[in-house]
């Protein structure tokens, strides 16, 4: 068998298209996953087992070594354990997508980043404005910003085929981006105390890992070893924890000299599954226990849930779509192929389902022992409502505009065969 340059460059693009397509459906099919344990946390919460629902969510599970002790409820080992690590593989994604993937080029990053741009400071501007009289409920500002990328390619991959490869890597380009956004705005506004002692602790052992990268280690366990520490000291600094899963992402190597391993891309393979399918569905059931009686079309009159409803179903699809044609119009990028810019809204509404990253900033934004007026439970109706109807519309005007596209094709084949 005869290896040249051009089979090796073939070899390189198959592989590329197969893990983008590997990708897709493993967060389509969590995107189902997550549905399901999403209403049977709404089932139990809302029925005779809702005793032990929150039995089992409020049960406190304890590390104790010798001195060492660490004591969190199921709920806290989910969110401040379990999400560290979901966006340690979110870290690992834009690490790889930046050095050879769909952000490796300037242009490449101009679309996705400014449509994300808007998608964020629309939805909050939007929220702000609606709550410019309730200062209480300022802190819930970043909810609408948030982008479920599991939920929106579940939609999405309904469409099957017809939807162009372009369109997909977009709307998966814009969501990485936009959890990155999701990362510093926890770690810049979501912060309680903090402990300078162990945010010193942890900046030491980011040295570390740095230092690791450095001098080219390439054993995994190590880094992961220095990881845990990393975890422990962010997680008592009084930043949020998914800050280390961040940090922990950029220093893990892309590749080690003399080698054809990749740290990055093999820990990122090993852990994506899990994320999609262990993670994100036990996130959601012991986030998604909305009240049915805080859950009706009468609530959204409070400004809270009205402004991270509208925040999602109309501040979305309005910042990115506004931006993207802008940039598009100023030639700053040019649209994917074969996308146009109504392609462009359907996926911007469906970047307006927020549900497990708006769940997840809720926690951070409301108390649980808030009154109901500006507590959890009462903002999970903007969240629900806002993301069932953006999902539902952003279906609604990619099957119709992609039908049309596949019809006008169809049309265009024909002509050039009978010519």
């Amino acid at each position: 068998m005869i290896i040249n340059k051009d089979t090796l460059e073939f070899n390189k693009n198959i592989f590329s298209k197969n893990f983008i397509r590997r990708f897709l459906q493993t967060e389509s099919a969590s995107g189902v996953l997550l549905i399901i344990f999403s209403v049977l946390a709404i089932i139990l919460a809302n029925s005779d087992l809702s005793y032990y629902y929150y039995l089992v969510k409020n049960t406190y599970l304890t590390i104790h070594i010798d001195d060492f002790l660490l004591k969190e409820t199921v709920h806290h080992w989910v969110n401040d354990g379990l999400m560290a690590i979901f966006f340690l593989v979110i870290g690992l994604e834009l690490k790889r997508e930046m050095i050879n993937g769909n952000l490796s080029t300037i242009s490449s990053v101009i679309l996705p980043g400014i449509a994300a741009v808007g998608g964020m400071v629309v939805p909050a501007a939007v929220y702000l404005m609606i709550n410019s009289n309730q200062p209480l409920a300022t802190p819930g500002w970043a909810i609408p910003t948030a982008t479920d990328i599991a939920f929106s390619l579940a939609v999405l991959s309904i469409l099957g085929s017809r939807v162009p490869v372009g369109l997909k890597i977009f709307l998966l380009s814009l969501a990485i981006i936009d959890d990155l956004g999701a990362v510093m705005v926890i770690a810049l506004y979501y912060t309680a105390d903090i402990s300078f002692t162990y945010l010193s602790y942890a900046l030491g052992s980011f040295i570390a890992l740095m230092v690791l990268n450095l001098l080219n280690v390439r054993f995994l366990s190590v880094y992961l070893f220095v990881g845990l520490f990393l975890w422990y000291f962010i997680l008592h600094s009084g930043v949020h924890t998914t800050i280390a899963g961040v940090i922990l992402a950029a220093t893990i190597p892309f590749s080690v000299k003399k080698s054809d391993f990749s740290p990055l891309k093999f820990l990122e393979e090993k852990l994506h599954t899990f994320s999609g399918f262990i993670i994100l569905p036990l996130f959601a059931f012991f986030n998604a226990d909305i009240d049915l009686d805080s859950l009706s079309v009468t609530s959204l009159s409070n400004t809270v849930p009205l402004g991270i409803m509208l925040g999602l179903l109309l501040g979305k699809p309005v910042g990115i779509t506004l931006l993207t044609y802008i940039s598009v119009k100023l030639k700053l990028c040019n649209l994917p192929s074969n996308v146009s810019i109504i392609d462009i809204l359907g996926v911007s509404f469906l970047c307006g389902i927020g549900f497990t990253m708006s769940l997840f900033i809720n926690t951070l934004a409301f108390s649980e022992g808030a009154d109901l007026m500006f507590g959890q439970q009462y903002s999970k109706s903007g969240i629900f409502f806002g993301s069932i109807l953006s999902g539902i519309i952003g279906y609604l005007i990619l099957k119709v505009q992609l039908k049309d596209e596949v019809v006008l094709e169809n049309e265009s084949g024909k002509l050039d065969e009978q010519k």
